[in-house]
């Protein structure tokens, strides 16, 4: 894809909204990145100059383990092949995860199997993000860029209820072993603040042990830089293939910074407001509902779309086509909409399309990734027909499992972050050849991000 060592970093993302956190931190770092939705081809990436780091937003969250192998095999070797120093499976700072679908233990086998790793880092812990690792178990903030409680994930009120893979243990080792048969190594919180030598001699000690996966806690936003230094001084003569959230970008941001080689982006130029706001949601988060809820408070419209229908027909496009044109003369008045497909795991239209796509004989990890698909996409078209109808200029997309195949739908090819919003959701540029989203500002928002408000802060380009 490029010459051997043009970049630093290359990662593939679990969904969309994943993707584009990991392209905030390594862009708040000072690292020239774009975001791709396939493995970029040569031609593409020779419209982006001076890039040090690449990512491709898949969509392997919602996948069964064989779909997970057949599509990130080629993607793995395609990132290979670009010759980038740490090669990076971004997963989402909650470690959703289970064995029959998003199988984080299937993505480290066949990394392994690709780059023939010796072994693979794993670091999840965020703590910009409010994601914290202890003794190996994880903790989250309830809300991402919020001052929300922090509970054991397996405690979370969110995660431990998530209608597709619910939080049931809180030691990410016991979590990812019922995803793979390669052994668990820990450095734990008190040996990640020890010296440099130290912590490298009970890494060395790991290894030689016969730990093939390491996790590393992390408390702390000062302790990733030990962890990045620890992790980069195994990158050597081959690619090193790690695992995580966006803490690994992070943490080698941190790294190469203290090292001089990047130059940080100090001050990113406010966007401004813009109005009227269209935002267009498949997440069933109540951090979500709780944000739609305050913002049909505050001025905002909105639109449900009708899930059981769109389950039972294989053309619903006169059913789109209908809130497309409602929609649009909302927001011909000036009115910020929100188009949604649930209001929180508790919405009577999640069990009423559930129940269609059961009858049709499918499990219940089939049901999820169908209604991902099914949602993202319809949302995807829904916004594509009313950007080519309206004079929007900033859009907003939430939820993980839906946000790729939104992206897909509206046709964006890649995004590159504009300005910060919220720690996880930057705002970004649409690169959408031949589609009406071309150029706009856009916001991919997960399910957990943003405080109540969060609607209104995008609207107005963040905190000034």
């Amino acid at each position: 894809m490029t010459n051997k060592n043009d970049l630093l970093m290359a990662y593939y993302g679990d969904d969309f909204t994943g993707s584009t956190d990991a392209l905030e931190f390594l862009s708040r770092a000072g690292i020239k990145t774009v975001l791709f939705i396939e493995p970029p081809t040569p031609a593409q990436l020779q419209k982006y100059k001076g890039l040090q780091a690449i990512g491709v937003a898949g969509m392997t969250r919602s996948m069964s383990p064989a779909d997970m192998e057949k599509t990130l095999q080629p993607a793995f070797e395609a990132l290979k092949a670009s010759g980038a120093r740490h090669i990076h499976y971004k997963v989402c700072s909650t470690f959703d995860s289970s064995p029959v679908i998003g199988s984080i233990g299937k993505a480290i086998d066949t990394g392994v199997s690709v780059f023939n790793a010796a072994f693979v880092p794993l670091l999840v812990a965020a703590p910009a993000l409010g994601r914290y690792c202890v003794f190996g178990n994880l903790f989250a903030r309830m809300g991402i860029g919020s001052l929300g409680q922090i509970f054991r994930l397996d405690r979370h009120p969110s995660m431990s209820k998530h209608p597709v893979t619910p939080a049931d243990e809180g030691d990410l080792r016991l979590h990812l072993a019922k995803q793979t048969k390669r052994r668990i190594g820990l450095l734990d919180i008190l040996q990640v603040v020890k010296s440099e030598t130290e912590a490298i001699e009970k890494l060395d000690s790991l290894l030689e042990t016969g730990a093939e996966i390491v996790l590393f806690d992390a408390l702390y936003e000062d302790q990733l830089f030990r962890i990045g230094q620890l992790i980069d001084s195994y990158a050597d003569d081959k690619p090193l293939f790690s695992v995580g959230s966006s803490g690994v970008e992070m943490a080698l941001g941190k790294y190469w910074n203290a090292l001089g080689l990047l130059a940080p982006y100090a001050n990113w130029k406010h966007p401004g407001a813009v109005k009227p706001l269209l935002v267009i949601s498949g997440s069933c988060s109540p951090v979500t509902s709780a944000q739609i809820d305050w913002a049909l408070s505050n001025g905002f419209a909105d639109i449900a779309i009708d899930t059981t229908t769109i389950a039972t027909n294989n053309d619903a496009t006169d059913l789109l086509n209908i809130y497309i044109d409602i929609a649009t003369g909302l927001i011909d008045k000036g009115t910020s909409v929100i188009i949604h497909t649930s209001r929180g795991n508790d919405d009577p239209r999640m069990n009423s399309s559930n129940a269609v796509l059961a009858e049709r004989g499918l499990s219940r990890s089939e049901i999820n990734a169908e209604t991902s698909r099914l949602y993202g996409t319809a949302l995807g078209v829904i916004a594509r027909g009313i950007a080519g109808r309206t004079a929007i200029k900033r859009l907003l997309i939430a939820g993980g499992d839906t946000s790729s195949f939104a992206a897909r739908a509206m046709g964006i090819e890649a995004v590159e972050m504009i300005a910060p919003i919220s720690p996880g959701a930057p705002l970004c540029k649409a690169h959408a050849p031949d589609s009406p989203i071309d150029n706009l500002e856009v916001n991919f928002k997960g399910g957990q991000v943003g405080v109540e408000s969060y609607f209104e802060l995008v609207l107005k380009g963040g905190d000034k």
